[in-house]
């Protein structure tokens, strides 16, 4: 009788432990993808996603800041290029802090605006379109400038109107108004 109470205990024991972390793990979608520490659902918008990657608050700031936020939640499709925040911190200092200003914020929605294609592009299709441009593939932006795509070895790489580097660390984080690529570099348009 004494083990049977054992057994039942520890049972219930990992039961309590471990069920929440199971249940949630079984409740995860098809498709979602980890960034930022937090599970990006590919039934969730844009900003409902980024909010909860502590690798993208600056981001989320600035995108409050130039008030796109009810752009990005809208039903798109868009391929959104995102900045981490160490690819903020790779700018010149103050930049960041300049461009959260309201008086600039025309300035930063130039910037943000420039991580953004109309439609939905995914790694593939990037790969692909490269491919077709014999090692390079050009989109227009939402804010209308020209970035360019290619490849270095495996890696996908975007290059902006001065020639910048930025690669793209996690592709394909799908969203219901599109797609994500994490990128580690701030792209910058010309301004």
């Amino acid at each position: 009788m004494k083990t049977k109470t054992i057994i039942s205990t520890l049972v219930l024991a990992v039961t309590l432990i471990f069920g929440p972390t199971a249940m949630a793990q079984s409740k995860m979608e098809k498709g979602t993808k980890m960034v930022g520490g937090a599970a990006m659902y590919p039934s969730k918008d844009i900003i409902s996603n980024a909010v909860n990657s502590k690798d993208h608050t600056t981001l989320v700031a600035a995108v409050k800041a130039a008030e796109l936020v009810e752009t990005l939640q809208g039903d798109g499709p868009f391929t959104v290029f995102a900045p981490t925040n160490e690819a903020f911190d790779k700018l010149a200092k103050g930049t960041v802090e300049t461009l959260l200003k309201p008086e600039n914020k025309a300035k930063l929605q130039l910037v943000l605006t420039y991580h953004v294609l109309a439609g939905k592009f995914s790694g593939k299709d990037i790969v692909k379109a490269i491919k077709k441009g014999k090692g390079k593939a050009t989109f227009k932006t939402v804010n209308g400038q020209m970035l360019t795509a290619i490849m270095d070895g495996k890696s996908l790489v975007l290059k902006d109107t001065a020639g910048n580097i930025s690669m793209v660390t996690i592709a394909d984080v799908s969203q219901s108004n599109g797609v994500i690529h994490v990128v580690d570099t701030v792209v910058l348009p010309g301004m």
